[in-house]
């Protein structure tokens, strides 16, 4: 039998986090849990940590270490804190595969150094590619590290596509469920509630991502993460609204033939096929029946009511810092939202006023990531004074 492969979950306590844990204690001959890591929520990071006993642990908010390190002081587990913590805990020897479930652009260093260690990704956290897509790729062709998506439409893709990595895809079609909202006008959206936008319909995800759902922005850092997990150009990335969510997504092939990934909303078994490739390991998952989806509708997103997806297309295609941008300026907008303090439109108008009010700098290196990244979130937090 193959040796166990060493896992860390950066991000443990949200939302794929924690499916990720259910796939793990599934398969315990597989899989060896090395670390966990949190933000803020120390109270479920003790609890994972006594539960499945890894070898470290990391809570970013260095004020609630001494609380982790009390909890976990008569376990064979070690116990650090910050940002500079997080991205040497990647590095260990036993470590495999790194799975990136943290939220937005907190994710970009420490995959950085996961990649430069050569660990396998299991990539989870869309934005590392939205903000950074030419310096990660580069990064991982350097290293020979192989980066495996996690997201439920580009592993669809990626899922299409093995067996065939030497046939060049004509087309890739990302679906989007369309989120609570599908089909409501400009003047609808004035009136919704963050509850409203809170509520989406086929998927359980964390408040942030699910109101980038509702506004089509989720789809919007997907279609730029695509652009750079498959190598693609503006024009071979299109967005097709499905809203049974049981197409994943789809590619077509130079000879017009298309390949469609199709199942439950389950976001189990993508992160599974993520950590377990190339095999398929038996789950009992809920299968799929025909008959109790009789029909599949597919329809086109309206760009000129929701917003935010046309502006990942114009910073996709500007290339430089703009998705950077854009991406500071979303995570900035979305807080505030979540907040009550602006309404759900004023998230794509304070998006597109940044993307556009900020220079772009092409061929960018690290530190332009960084400051492109600081510069969008100060003009958003200027604005909402």
């Amino acid at each position: 039998m193959q040796a166990k492969k060493g896992i860390a979950i950066l991000g443990s306590t949200g939302s794929i986090g924690t499916q990720a844990l259910e796939v793990l204690a599934s398969y315990p001959k597989y899989f060896d849990l090395q670390v966990l890591t949190a933000g803020m929520n120390a109270n479920l990071l003790i609890e994972q940590a006594l539960k499945f006993q890894p070898n470290s642990v990391v809570i970013t908010d260095e004020s609630q270490y001494q609380k982790v390190k009390d909890a976990l002081w008569s376990e064979d587990i070690h116990v650090y804190a910050g940002q500079e913590a997080l991205c040497q805990v990647v590095e260990s020897t036993e470590v495999h595969t790194v799975l990136t479930a943290l939220v937005g652009y907190a994710g970009l260093k420490p995959t950085i150094h996961a990649i430069e260690a050569g660990k396998t990704i299991a990539l989870a956290n869309k934005e590392t590619l939205v903000v950074a897509g030419e310096l990660i790729t580069q990064l991982a062709k350097e290293k020979g590290v192989n980066i495996y998506p996690v997201d439920s439409e580009h592993s669809a893709i990626f899922q299409c596509l093995v067996g065939e990595f030497h046939n060049p895809i004509e087309k890739i079609y990302l679906t989007a469920s369309g989120g609570p909202f599908r089909g409501h006008t400009h003047e609808q959206l004035k009136s919704v509630t963050l509850e409203q936008a809170l509520k989406h319909p086929n998927w359980s995800m964390g408040a942030k991502i699910t109101i980038d759902s509702a506004s089509l922005m989720n789809k919007g850092l997907e279609v730029i993460e695509a652009k750079w997990l498959f190598g693609l150009a503006p024009e071979q990335i299109d967005v097709i609204v499905h809203p049974q969510s049981i197409v994943h997504s789809l590619v077509q092939f130079e000879d017009g033939s298309m390949k469609a990934q199709m199942g439950l909303p389950d976001m189990k078994l993508p992160i599974q096929f993520a950590l377990t490739y190339p095999a398929r390991l038996k789950t009992d998952f809920p299968r799929f029946n025909f008959m109790d989806y009789p029909q599949l509708t597919f329809e086109q997103p309206d760009r000129n009511v929701f917003k935010n997806l046309d502006l990942a297309f114009q910073a996709m295609a500007a290339k430089g810092t703009a998705a950077c941008a854009l991406n500071a300026a979303n995570e900035e907008a979305v807080a505030a939202f979540l907040d009550k303090r602006i309404s759900f439109l004023e998230i794509a108008e304070l998006n597109a006023q940044t993307m556009h009010a900020l220079a772009n700098t092409p061929n960018p290196i690290y530190e332009d990531y960084v400051r492109a990244d600081a510069q969008a979130r100060a003009y958003v937090q200027e604005i909402l004074k």
